[in-house]
């Protein structure tokens, strides 16, 4: 009879996940359009506490977890935090707090931005992650894992 494969430091794990604040408020769900995720630990995309949740799982495992804003999305950072003139968006650009923005970075990718405030002619715009600053809970299932 062979061992169960269990996630461990170089797994490529393929699971779904319900994501919620402390408050109990949804955050995300890989359920929500049935697309599981695909993490690869290891490759340092994911801190080390998170990997740590992971490894001895096997195929099957459910897991809850909550981890610190540290261990996954960070401290909101002060310097991702402008202010931009409102002429600089264009005139099809519904600005409202709380609407998300993408703006053109010099690679052609989009780089979201929410709209904090609005001030007479000054946009305040926020490029920190929505979940920073966030502690999470998370639940997890594991689909597969691939070696």
């Amino acid at each position: 009879m062979t061992e169960p494969v269990v996630v461990t430091d170089n797994s490529t794990v393929i699971l779904h996940y319900d994501l919620t604040l402390e408050d109990g408020t949804a955050a995300d769900s890989t359920r929500v359009n049935d697309k599981p995720a695909k993490m690869v630990l290891g490759d340092g995309s994911l801190t080390v506490n998170f990997e740590s949740c992971l490894k001895g799982l096997k195929v099957g495992d459910k897991k809850k977890f909550t981890l610190p804003p540290d261990d996954v999305f960070g401290m909101p950072n002060p310097d991702n935090i402008y202010h931009v003139d409102r002429t600089k968006f264009g005139a099809e650009i519904e600005l409202k707090e709380g609407a998300i923005v993408g703006f053109a970075q010099p690679d052609g990718s989009d780089l979201p931005g929410i709209i904090r405030t609005i001030a007479g002619h000054s946009v305040t715009v926020d490029f920190n992650h929505p979940l920073a600053g966030e502690t999470l809970i998370f639940n997890v299932e594991v689909l597969d894992i691939v070696d």
